[in-house]
This record gives C-alpha cells, structure tokens and sequence, in this order.
C-alpha cells in the first residue's frame, strides 16, 4: 500500500502543477472575457431625456426632444372603462398598472419624427416611476387616430391585442 501511495504522489510533480495552474487561469481569463463581451449595455436612465431618447430609440422610435412636454400624473384607485383598456396595452408589453394603482408618476411625451406613413401628430407617452417605465403608448392625435403599445412590432394594434382596428371601428 505504501508503494502504491508514493507512486501516486510521484506522478504529480511540479511540472504537471504548474500545467494545471496554468489551464485553471487561462479558464479564468476566458470566463471573465467572455463575460464581459456578453454583458448587455447600461439601462438609460430615463430621469434625463437623454435616457428617454436612447430608450425609445432602443424601441425603434425617433423624437423631437425640443417637443417634450411632462407633467405629474396619478393612476387611478381602479382601473375601469378606458384605463382598463388601456392597461391591456400595457399587460401586452410587460407592465401592469394594477401594480400602481393610485401612485403618482411623471408623464413624458415626444413628437414621433419617424412613424411608418407619417400622417398626423404621432406622440409617444413614457410613465416613469422610480427610474422605471411603468406604461407607455404610441399615439395619433386625430380624431379617428390610434393608440398602441411602445414596440414598432405593435403597429396596427389595438388595445385588445386585435390588429388593423383604429379607433373609428372600435
């Protein structure tokens, strides 16, 4: 058994140590390297219009920042009617206004400049609570306009997730 044991500790010499060492730090390097090459960019912030504009841009959107315009605005104690409509847009998008209900949160607007058709006022509304989006819509401001969620990919779609439907047919 002694022999067997000191064969087993001969084997491993200094060569061979120096050979793993060096592999487990070339892992290293490759984990972190490859980690930061996968890192996904900062989040905007959106408490500055800067962040607002890369925000949206992100989205696909373009915006006259001289347009903006925002105010201080408060989720209804019950989302009814019209805002129980408009929180389907939002729970399509991955917000949910029940979790907001009678909060206060700052209204952003922007002109849109590159709406597919360009007919009309386009506008685009940010709520933002705490640094975060909390709802938000694309809009026309004619009386048989449109209003959709922030991606491009919701063009055409109305609040209860049909398409092609504008506000004249519902």
């Amino acid at each position: 058994m002694e022999k067997a044991m000191s064969q087993k500790t001969r084997g491993f010499t200094q060569k061979k140590a120096t050979a793993l060492l060096l592999l487990c730090a070339a892992a290293l390097l490759l984990f972190f390297t490859a980690r930061g090459a996968f890192r996904r960019e900062a989040a905007p912030d959106l408490n500055s219009v800067e962040g607002r504009e890369r925000y949206l841009n992100a989205l696909g959107w373009e915006i006259d920042r001289d347009s903006e315009s925002f105010r201080t605005v408060v989720v209804p104690q019950k989302l009814e009617g019209i805002m129980a409509q408009y929180n389907k847009i939002q729970l399509r998008q991955g917000c949910d206004l029940n979790a907001h209900l009678g909060e206060s949160c700052r209204q952003y607007c922007y002109d849109v400049t590159n709406y597919p058709g360009g007919e009309g006022k386009i506008i685009v509304s940010l709520y933002i609570q705490d640094g975060t989006v909390i709802a938000g819509d694309v809009h026309s401001t004619a009386v048989n306009g449109f209003m959709h969620g922030l991606k491009r990919s919701e063009i055409g779609t109305n609040a209860r997730g049909e398409t092609g439907a504008s506000a004249e047919e519902r």
